[in-house]
Parts: structure tokens; sequence; C-alpha cells
């Protein structure tokens, strides 16, 4: 590790007691901003919500330490959840954890191999296109939610959105979709509605992390079903954490290490899933 290296990781991690107060309330509101989208995202897989807040657990600890960009969160995406959702519809949790490590497993070598440059041959319209399309699946994956349901449930969905929506436009001090869950969470608790909640969906974590080796046949057959999945995941994901970087680094007016950040999400990725979580990326929104 040269001079430059050293100067860099101590700018980065010892910036004093301002930086670290500053640290520590970016972290505390990207917590909490995160929290609703991993759980959201999670329904988006077919999956538990505590297996996508423990991949983004793992994950933002790991690529922190491994290598991620200075200002960027990581964690369980979307982009990530629509690509994996048939394969655990067909196979199961087990076979998307072994995805996700054979996934990490390509980007780590994605990273060494600097791949990372290909992403200057992306053009804009693509990266536009990406998003929207991205936003479009995500909308359309929530649909059936919407079917079957009360009025009190539209109702809700109209609050949520105008909450959404038109915070915003008064204070962004707090993300508004934290505040839309603390708000809808208190109306269903103080009037009791029949509505569906998180728990009726799904799972949610009651303890840390496990570490734990996929349940998967070691076989040709099962590399064969996992590897167009974890090929998928791998892409998609340096996709967009590439994309998130260049906007922060547009945003910040600094450079970042596109190849650092590749190798680190490989390694977060490849920790995720030997915990229990789904692969995960730098989320754009």
């Amino acid at each position: 590790m040269n001079t430059q290296s050293i100067s860099r990781y101590r700018s980065e991690w010892f910036g004093g007691v301002t930086a670290a107060r500053r640290d520590v309330l970016a972290g505390m509101v990207g917590t909490f901003a995160l929290i609703p989208e991993v759980i959201a995202f999670s329904f988006v897989a077919g999956i538990d919500p505590e297996v996508g807040l423990f991949a983004s657990f793992v994950i933002g600890i790991v690529i922190a330490f491994a290598g991620g960009r200075p200002a960027m969160i990581s964690g369980a995406a979307g982009s990530v959840a629509l690509v994996v959702a048939a394969l655990v519809g067909s196979h199961g949790l087990q076979y998307l954890l072994a995805a996700t490590v054979l996934a990490g497993l390509l980007q780590i070598v994605f990273g060494l191999l600097k791949l990372d440059v290909l992403m200057r041959f992306v053009s804009r319209s693509v990266r536009t296109g990406f998003v929207n399309a991205l936003a479009i699946l995500i909308f359309s994956a929530q649909l059936p939610q919407m079917i079957g349901v009360t009025w009190h449930t539209y109702a809700m969905i109209g609050l949520g959105l105008a909450i959404i929506y038109l915070l915003p436009r008064l204070t962004t001090a707090i993300p508004s979709p934290l505040i839309c869950i603390v708000v809808l969470t208190l109306i269903a608790t103080a009037f009791p509605m029949p509505i569906l909640t998180v728990a009726d969906l799904g799972r949610l974590p009651d303890s840390l992390p496990s570490f734990s080796f996929p349940g998967v046949p070691m076989t040709w057959e099962t590399l064969g079903i996992i590897a167009p999945y974890a090929l998928a995941m791998a892409a998609v994901g340096l996709l967009e954490s590439m994309m998130t970087a260049s906007v922060v680094d547009d945003l910040t007016e600094t450079t970042s290490s596109k190849a650092r950040e590749c190798t680190g999400l490989g390694l977060a990725n490849f920790a995720a899933g030997l915990f229990g979580g789904i692969a995960g990326c730098g989320m754009i929104g």
C-alpha cells in the first residue's frame, strides 16, 4: 500500500470529531431510509423480509471495509430482486443463497480484471432506460398486493403516496418514506382495520444473521441452475452500482475507484450469501 492509498484511507476513516458526528447522523438517516426499501424489495423477490434485512446488514458492513465508495449506500436492491424472483419461485431460498455466493465471486473476478472500464461505453440513454424500466417493473410486481383487498388498503396507499411525494416540499431533513411508515403504522395500530401487515406477509428477524453454507447439492446440475441467475445478478448489480457511484461523484465533485467498488461489492455479496442474504448493490434511489 503506497503513501497515496494510506492518505486516502486516513481521510475517509479519520476525519475528526466533526466528520464523525456527520457520518453518524448520515448513517442513521441512511439506515432508516433503507429499511422500508429493503422490505419492499424482499416482497418483489418473493422472500421473507428478514432475508433482505440480513443482506443489507452484511453488505453494509463488508463493503465499508472492503472498498465501498463513501457517501453511497449499498443493500438489497430492487434490480437484483427482479432478476432472482423466478429462481426463488422455482427452486426456493437455498438456491438463491448459492446464486448469491456465485454472483459475489463473479464480481470479485470482474473487479480484478478491471472490467469496470466497460461502464464508460454505456450511454446516458441506456442508463435512463434502465432506471425507468426498473421503476415500472417494481410497480408491476406490487400490483398483486392490491387485488382482493378492502378499501382500507387503498386509503392507506393513497395517504402513503401523498406523504412520500408532498412532504419533501416542506422539509427534507427526514426521509419521507420513513415518515410514511411511522405515520401509517401509528394509524393502523390506533385504528385496527382489515389490512395486511409486514408480519402477515413474511418473517421478520429476531436475531443477528448466522453463518451457514447454502443447502444445495454440490453438482453440475445445481451449477447449471444458479449460474445464469448469478451472472445476471452480478451484471445488473455492477451496472446499478457503477451508475450510483457516478451520480455520487457528480454530487460530491470527487472521484472514486470503480474497480475497488466492484471488488468490494463482490466480497460483500459473497458474505451475504453465506449469512442468509440476497445479493445487493449500490442503490440509486
